[in-house]
C-alpha cells in the first residue's frame, strides 16, 4: 500500500463535526416501521374479514393497540442496537473522517478524493465518496462492520448515510465546496 499522509501545516481546531441525532434516528426509524406495519396489519385484517371473521369491537381495540405498540418497541429496539454506531463525519485539515451507521470509520486525505456527491432525500440522503484510488482510503480501527462501498467496474466510492446529520447535508455540501471546490 502506498502511504499518502498530507503533511498539513493548519489549525487544528478547524474540525467540523456532523453526526446522526439519535433522536431524529428513532423518530425515523418509528414513522419507517409504522408505514410499513400498519398497511401489512390492514392487509391481515382485510384477509381475515375475507374468509368469514367478523371482528367485534374488542379485536378492533386489539389492532389499534397493535399499530400503535408494535411500531413504537420495534424502533425501540433498533435504537439500542445502534445507540453507540450511529454515523458521523468529521472534516478537517487533514482530510474527511466518515463511518456509516454500524460500519467502520475511514479517513480519506483531501488530495485522495475524486469526487464527493450527495444522493436521495430527506433522511435518505446519502453522500457519495470516490477516492482516487482504492489504497487513498485508510479503514480506521473501530466496532462494526466494513465501510459500506459501491464498486462499478475497477471504481470503488464509500456511502455514508447523512440524511439525519446534524448540522443537515446542506450544511455538509457547503462545507465540502470549501474543502475541495473542484470535486462536488
Amino acid at each position: 500500500m502506498t502511504d499518502h499522509v498530507d503533511q498539513v501545516l493548519g489549525p487544528t481546531d478547524d474540525t467540523v463535526i456532523f453526526i446522526q441525532a439519535r433522536g431524529m434516528f428513532f423518530v425515523t426509524a418509528l414513522w419507517v416501521l409504522a408505514a410499513t406495519w400498519v398497511p401489512m396489519l390492514g392487509v391481515y385484517l382485510l384477509i381475515k374479514v375475507a374468509a368469514g371473521h367478523r371482528p367485534d369491537p374488542a379485536d378492533i381495540v386489539v389492532y389499534i393497540e397493535a399499530a400503535l405498540v408494535v411500531p413504537a418497541v420495534s424502533a425501540a429496539v433498533v435504537m439500542l442496537a445502534v445507540w453507540r454506531r450511529l454515523g458521523w463525519l468529521h472534516t478537517s485539515v487533514h482530510g474527511i473522517d466518515f463511518a456509516a451507521t454500524g460500519r467502520r470509520p475511514v479517513h480519506i486525505p483531501w488530495s485522495g478524493i475524486a469526487s464527493v456527491a450527495l444522493h436521495g432525500r430527506g433522511p435518505f440522503t446519502e453522500l457519495v465518496v470516490t477516492p482516487v484510488a482504492e489504497d487513498y482510503a485508510t479503514e480506521l480501527d473501530g466496532a462494526g462492520g466494513h465501510p459500506r462501498v459501491r464498486r462499478r467496474g475497477t471504481e470503488i466510492a464509500y456511502v455514508v448515510d447523512v440524511g439525519l446529520m446534524s448540522p443537515g447535508p446542506e450544511v455538509l455540501l457547503a462545507e465540502l465546496h470549501r474543502r475541495v471546490p473542484s470535486k462536488v
